[in-house]
């Protein structure tokens, strides 16, 4: 064989080599750029199997697999969409509920810091006692006789009950998250208010007073002054309240002070003697603004409940006697 022979098989050699190469190197450079995605495939059995694809759309995956889904199935995510960044398809009976991870992830991360450590703050348990009213019911009973006039009197007043209840609180960040009853107790049964429908009759200076059984009755804006008198001239306590109106109600039934008129109002607004006619002080109290046990104390008083049998008070300091809430009680009957 001649020189230029073997020159000539030695070049293409060479360039056969060097084609060979380049395809390889294309194909390596090509495979490089070609992402694998290692994917979880969860079947409706539950059977999990992982396989390596270089796809990123679910149908596409799926076919290259050979998995057909039946009638009653479906798959997460659909099958137009792409992987998610878990990497995992589902394969469920439509029946079944699913709860997609990513969802849950983003719910996480929208939660801020300080609820989160909120949350976790010392929950704070309290045992309170709370005092309720229980209303008074009103009865009405009709006393009336033949076709007269005829007129409402309260022969009873209503007195709300007292109910003592005892719950279990609890507290997070100074906020009632708990409040749950655990036992109860009367502390005051309610007394019943007692109407009576009788015949209209005037018997005293006070207009609508009636003395009946040995109780005195009034209207309600009638009792509204003689808690606001009573209170204006002691309301340190029930005693000093039940003190003044027992005041009244002992000059009331004398016979030495009956001038001034046979029932408490009267007393009350006999010149010079209360509040009433020597300063305006107890306007202020009218309409309710007094304690609930200067009321107490008046329709006890009204009922017959007396704490001395003194006729004349005066401020400590100005007289000598017995002193019951802050006024000295004197003149006995």
């Amino acid at each position: 064989m001649k020189n230029d022979d073997k020159a000539s098989i030695s070049l293409k050699k060479i360039i056969c080599i060097s084609i060979l190469f380049i395809f390889i190197m294309a194909a390596v450079v090509t495979a490089g750029n070609i992402k694998i995605n290692n994917v979880k495939i969860i079947l409706a059995s539950g059977y999990e199997m992982n396989i390596l694809t270089s796809k990123n759309n679910i149908k596409e995956i799926l076919d290259e697999n050979h998995i057909i889904l039946l009638e009653d199935e479906k798959v997460i995510p659909s099958l137009e969409s792409e992987l998610s960044d878990n990497n995992t398809i589902k394969i469920l009976k439509i029946t079944e509920e699913e709860i997609e991870t990513p969802e849950v992830i983003e719910t996480s991360e929208n939660i801020k810091i300080e609820e989160l450590l909120e949350s976790y703050d010392t929950i704070i348990e309290k045992i309170v006692v709370e005092e309720v009213k229980i209303p008074y019911e009103t009865i009405k009973k009709n006393k009336a006789s033949g076709s007269g006039t005829t007129q409402d009197q309260v022969v009873q007043y209503g007195v709300d009950g007292l109910k003592e209840i005892t719950y279990k609180v609890k507290y997070q960040n100074e906020k009632l998250i708990e409040k749950k009853e655990i036992s109860s107790k009367i502390i005051r049964e309610p007394v019943d208010k007692i109407v009576e429908v009788r015949n209209k009759q005037i018997t005293s200076r006070a207009g609508t007073t009636v003395r009946y059984g040995g109780k005195w009755t009034y209207s309600e804006e009638e009792l509204d002054l003689l808690c606001a008198i009573t209170a204006q001239e002691a309301c340190s306590s029930y005693n000093a309240a039940l003190a003044v109106i027992t005041c009244a109600a002992n000059r009331a039934e004398s016979k030495k002070w009956s001038y001034n008129g046979t029932d408490p109002l009267s007393q009350y607004k006999a010149p010079g003697q209360f509040c009433y006619s020597i300063d305006n002080y107890w306007k202020k109290r009218l309409n309710g603004n007094y304690p609930s046990y200067v009321k107490q104390a008046v329709i006890d008083a009204l009922n017959g409940k007396r704490n001395h049998n003194y006729l004349s008070f005066r401020s400590a300091g100005y007289a000598s006697g017995v002193n019951i809430g802050g006024n000295v009680y004197f003149n006995e009957m």
